[in-house]
């Protein structure tokens, strides 16, 4: 595809293959257990409030081989400080690395073990635990305990397969509350909490397909029941590439909805820096003869009316510029919708040199209104260069700047090879920005405080004879059923579901009728400020079976179920229904409801209306106060309009008739 983009709802399948998209994905999702995976602190207990603060910095160190790692190297150019608040009751030194760690929590396992099976994975004879370094001060120890539970499996998607590389077990990081300049802060509740990542292949080739993907794999995990659920529960991280690029990783996707735009967008970003690279390449400007230089004009600027500036020199701030030699033009060109490439430098800035109030730099591609003509002409003269060079300002503090201006020109060494193996941080607006280095493989290495766990047969053997059936086989059977289709995913992944199955298997009840009642009905109760969940499976069995057997209208399903909720619950939950259905009023006959009709429409009959429309709504309306729940309302309301409809011809033939006397 030839730039620029076409617009979002423009691209068709055959632009991305133009471009060789190439999406994977990587699913994050909160195991539903009691205890957190490696100590025996309780899981799932989110509080703001904090008894005590650590503060911890980054500090590298020589690897084994002598090498330092380049995701460390990074934080510690941030100078961050990051402090954890800690909970009495959620954390204890387990999660600061003072305290040996547990064997893994034995339900988390299981849950584990028992997706993997549904993923169709090859299971593993014995788990090794292994620490994943995690250099960005989200887990206090720097590392996060994780282990491979099976390998080599697959998910249907349409009439293909799409691959699952491997499941792991893991541990939970910290929640960020804040990240402003040198400081961070976060919540340690959520430390340590076990969930499970499902890493898929890259065979995904439009973003439309990797979102559905996700959420084959989001309801798959939904329908076993334990998992946690709701904002933050799962969290997607999405790798892009497209031809002649490298994998990008999107962290921490916390909605599916919003995976194809990021997607979009950042082919349009990988695209663009190839074309940037190519422009660069044309100006002959590559790596290896790549001129920038930066210098202090705090002074050439004193005057400037550009108020971010004003404001800095205001508290003592100083002022660099980064000349990029023959860049003139470059900065302006779009990289994602609304960004342009000066972007990829302003987040290298916020990131690393910590300079996080927008805008954080100014360059000589914009328009003059930021800075006057004069002003440009001033700094071109103090760093020496000319109309085809580009001029990078940032500002801050002394060694902020000094650190901003390193990673400018990083960057743009970076541009002259194509694309840097960033990991990027998700914006609402569909966008993304760089949050650091992408770690490479030697970041994984063996835990030395555990050993091996060995997983009998007998107990995958076990966990197999209970498994459910899986999200997507319940979906294509209730297709089949021809159950109302907003009504199939959620009642795929429902604790419901066997009941489901129970009501249209054993009492032979309507699916489509069972299927509402089970999901709608009951989630319009629960708005109303009732409680569902106190109905067990067997107390709706035996409603069911009360209307099977005709003592519950089908319009007195819902009723019953408010009345049964507005009960105190009982401990023994048949009686109670049993009891609710004795003073319950049966189901009308035909006959007794012609009669109610009939009668009510002859009382109406006394009665002045403007017109018939309302005539029938009064009568309606006296109605069904006494046969609601006993009746259906649809037949009701036809039979009272084929009576008006009677009464009205009627009297239509009297006058007729008095006209002819």
């Amino acid at each position: 595809m030839t730039l620029p983009f076409k617009p979002f709802s423009d691209m068709t399948p055959e632009d991305y293959a133009a471009i060789g998209l190439k999406c994977g994905l990587e699913v994050h999702q909160q195991l539903l257990t009691d205890r957190k995976l490696f100590c025996r602190c309780p899981a799932g207990r989110y509080s703001e409030e904090y008894q005590a603060e650590v503060l911890r910095h980054m500090r590298p160190t020589l690897s084994e081989l002598g090498e330092y790692d380049g995701t460390a190297l990074m934080e510690k150019k941030t100078r961050k400080n990051i402090f954890y608040r800690i909970h009495q009751d959620t954390v204890c030194t387990y999660e600061f690395d003072d305290t040996p760690p547990f064997l893994p929590d034995e339900r988390a396992l299981d849950i584990g073990l028992e997706i993997s099976l549904l993923l169709h994975l090859n299971m593993v004879s014995e788990i090794h635990i292994s620490r994943k370094q995690y250099l960005d001060g989200s887990i206090p120890t720097g590392f996060q305990r994780t282990a491979i539970l099976g390998v080599g499996g697959w998910i249907p998607y349409g009439d293909r397969r799409i691959d699952i590389r491997q499941l792991s077990i893991e541990e939970d990081s910290c929640r960020e509350v804040s990240d402003i300049g040198h400081d961070r802060i976060c919540l340690t509740d959520r430390l340590g909490m076990p969930l499970i990542e499902v890493v898929t292949e890259p065979q995904m080739g439009t973003p439309e397909e990797t979102a559905e993907v996700c959420q084959v794999i989001r309801l798959m995990c939904r329908s076993t029941g334990k998992v946690r659920i709701g904002y933050g529960a799962a969290r997607e991280d999405v790798n892009v590439s497209v031809r002649g690029g490298t994998r990008i990783e999107i962290k921490g996707v916390p909605q599916i909805t919003r995976i194809p735009l990021l997607i979009y967008n950042e082919a349009m970003r990988q695209c663009s820096l190839l074309h940037i690279r190519g422009l660069l390449s044309q100006r002959g400007i590559t790596s290896d003869t790549l001129q920038c230089s930066s210098a202090d004009v705090t002074r050439a600027v004193a005057k400037t009316q550009f108020a971010p500036i004003h404001e800095a020199l205001a508290v003592g701030h100083r002022v660099r510029v980064v000349v990029l030699k023959g860049w003139s033009g470059l900065l302006k060109l779009q990289t994602q919708e609304q960004t342009t490439f000066a972007k990829e430098f302003s987040d290298r800035v916020r990131v690393i040199a910590c300079l996080m109030t927008l805008p954080n730099l100014v360059h000589s591609d914009t328009a003059s209104d930021l800075l006057t003509v004069r002003d440009w002409k001033a700094l071109r003269k103090r760093a020496r260069a000319d109309e085809n060079d580009a001029l990078i300002l940032v500002w801050g503090t002394e060694d902020d700047v000094h650190t901003a201006c390193e990673e400018i020109i990083n960057r743009a060494v970076e541009a002259t090879v194509g694309i840097p193996s960033d990991t990027r941080q998700a914006f609402k607006d569909g966008t993304s920005g760089f949050e650091r280095v992408l770690p490479g493989p030697e970041r994984m290495y063996p835990d030395t405080d555990l050993p091996p766990i060995a997983i009998p047969k007998t107990r995958i053997q076990r966990i197999r004879a209970g498994l459910r059936p899986p999200s997507w086989e319940r979906i294509e059977r209730y297709e089949g059923l021809g159950i109302p289709a907003d009504v199939i995913e959620p009642l795929s992944i429902s604790s419901r579901a066997d009941l489901f199955d129970r009501l249209v298997g054993e009492l032979k009840v309507d699916p489509t009728l069972a299927s509402v009642i089970l999901i709608q009905r009951l989630k319009s109760l629960r708005r109303c400020g009732l409680h569902p969940e106190k109905l067990s499976d067997e107390d709706l069995f035996e409603v069911f079976r009360a209307y099977r057997d005709g003592q519950v209208a089908r319009e007195g399903l819902v009723p019953l179920l408010e009345e049964l909720l507005k009960d105190a619950p009982s401990p023994d939950a048949e009686r109670s229904v049993r009891g609710t259905l004795e003073g319950y009023p049966a189901p009308l006959l035909a006959v007794e409801t012609d009669e109610v009709i009939q009668r009510a429409v002859l009382n109406a009959s006394s009665r002045a209306f403007p017109s018939e429309e309302t005539k029938h709504r009064y009568i309606m309306g006296s109605l069904m106060d006494d046969v609601r729940g006993r009746v259906e309302g649809r037949s009701v309301s036809t039979a009272v309009a084929r009576l008006l409809q009677d009464s009205v011809s009627v009297e239509g033939a009297r006058a007729v008739g008095e006209d002819k006397r």
